[in-house]
């Protein structure tokens, strides 16, 4: 199966059924994510234990294919990462995205299937957009926009 295969196959089975689509209950870190160019909205719910590992993390809201499937498959590969392991990977994802780094699905797993929206450019935002609202949840908790 080439790139162009598994990019299309994952993108369709993460937007029909996107995993960890709940909200986490109190106490929780959050943070909102919105694209106003595309009306991608979502908010990212994070549960981070005292070893600063990532417990739970979830998300709702509503947006495109390409939005909701990248939301689905962050929350499964960041889930029992340290906050540390979590930016390391945002830094590959988000180097992926914008072309920087090549998809290495050794190393990022079912995740290379997003590296086919390098190939849309006014698609990356709708793929990062939850990868900075993550970022910002485990972080300051502020409001995310890609304006």
């Amino acid at each position: 199966m080439d790139l162009a295969d598994l990019y299309r196959d994952v993108i369709i089975d993460h937007n029909r059924n996107p995993r960890n689509f709940r909200k986490i209950p109190p106490p929780c870190r959050e943070a909102d994510g919105h694209n106003p160019l595309c009306g991608d909205k979502l908010h990212i719910y994070a549960k981070v234990d005292q070893a600063n590992r990532i417990e739970d993390l979830a998300f709702e809201g509503s947006g495109c294919a390409i939005s909701v499937a990248s939301a689905s498959l962050m929350t499964e590969a960041l889930k029992g990462k340290t906050l540390a392991e979590a930016e390391a990977l945002f830094g590959h994802v988000h180097g992926m995205l914008t072309g920087r780094e090549a998809p290495d699905p050794a190393t990022l797993g079912k995740l290379a299937a997003l590296g086919g929206v390098r190939d849309y450019p006014t698609r990356v935002k709708c793929a990062s957009l939850c990868w900075h609202t993550a970022r910002s949840a485990l972080g300051e908790g502020e409001t995310v926009s890609t304006e």
